[in-house]
């Protein structure tokens, strides 16, 4: 999974900028206007965006302000908290997809296509619903690995303490 995600995003960002770069110089050196390149960059833009948004959901690398890290001492109380962001982050994250898949439904139903082009914009708009719904999924298998780990970590408290009373 990482290789595609390395790969897909490299050329993903590389589309972009070999289009910004053919319309510079269409458009500012040579002064002759490329009509529908914006239309075609909408949608390397949409997939580069949710992608990434999916890698970092997937390293667990997006932007976080642990910012009660700083005041609490315990271990087992930082897992508690991250137990609870992760928790509002897949409630807020199901909401999203849940809006998403309504989205991709219209996008679906009315199959609206670009202006200048006429490609289907179902292309681009899609990337929202399975952008999100990757993103939620990760999000909870990191729910679930911290719930394991503070049950694990609740396992030798409690070992820890009856061997301590022994």
């Amino acid at each position: 999974m990482e290789r595609f995600f390395k790969y897909s995003l490299t050329i993903l960002i590389s589309m972009l900028a070999a289009g910004e770069f053919f319309q510079v110089i269409m458009r500012y050196i040579l002064e002759i206007p490329v009509m529908g390149l914006e239309e075609i960059l909408v949608y390397p833009t949409l997939w580069l965006y949710f992608l990434g948004s999916v890698n970092a959901s997937r390293e667990d690398t997006q932007i976080k302000a642990n910012v009660l890290d700083v005041f609490i001492n315990s271990d087992r109380a930082k897992l508690i908290v991250r137990v609870f962001a992760d928790l509002m982050g897949v409630i807020v994250s199901f909401w999203f997809t849940y809006w998403s898949w309504d989205y991709f439904r219209y996008a679906l139903k009315v199959w609206k296509e670009s202006p200048t082009l006429y490609i289907p914009t179902f292309y681009a708009e899609c990337s929202f619903f399975i952008g999100l719904l990757l993103m939620t999924t990760f999000a909870l298998i990191y729910l679930i690995r911290n719930i394991g780990k503070l049950l694990e970590f609740e396992k030798i408290e409690k070992f820890e303490q009856v061997e301590q009373g022994a």
